[in-house]
């Protein structure tokens, strides 16, 4: 519990530094469009169960592929796409570490 509490808190602290340390100008915009990527999570509702607190999402969903993970990169290149590239590989990465703290990585 105290593991998935943590994992989600940070899903929207991350963010919101890294909006505020690199998007200055605009960084409550860009807060609120990392905060909207989150709706990648989506593709869990094709997994059975939906929720698996010891599920690794990346590798698993679709949307937490290999190649979706590469094309958030190419988003982070297009100006007008950057703030939701960057959401979307910070999500990743998030989960990535779960990943990690469950052993699979």
């Amino acid at each position: 519990m105290f593991r998935t509490l943590t994992h989600l808190l940070l899903h929207f602290i991350v963010p919101g530094i890294a909006a505020r340390w690199g998007f200055k100008e605009q960084w409550k915009k860009a807060w609120a469009i990392m905060l909207a990527t989150m709706i990648v999570d989506l593709d869990h509702l094709l997994a059975s169960p939906v929720f698996d607190p010891n599920r690794c999402s990346i590798g698993c969903h679709p949307l937490h592929s290999v190649p979706a993970i590469c094309l958030y990169m190419v988003l982070t290149i297009i100006p007008k796409t950057r703030i939701i590239g960057v959401g979307l590989l910070i999500h990743m990465a998030l989960d990535g570490i779960d990943c990690f703290w469950m052993g699979y990585i």
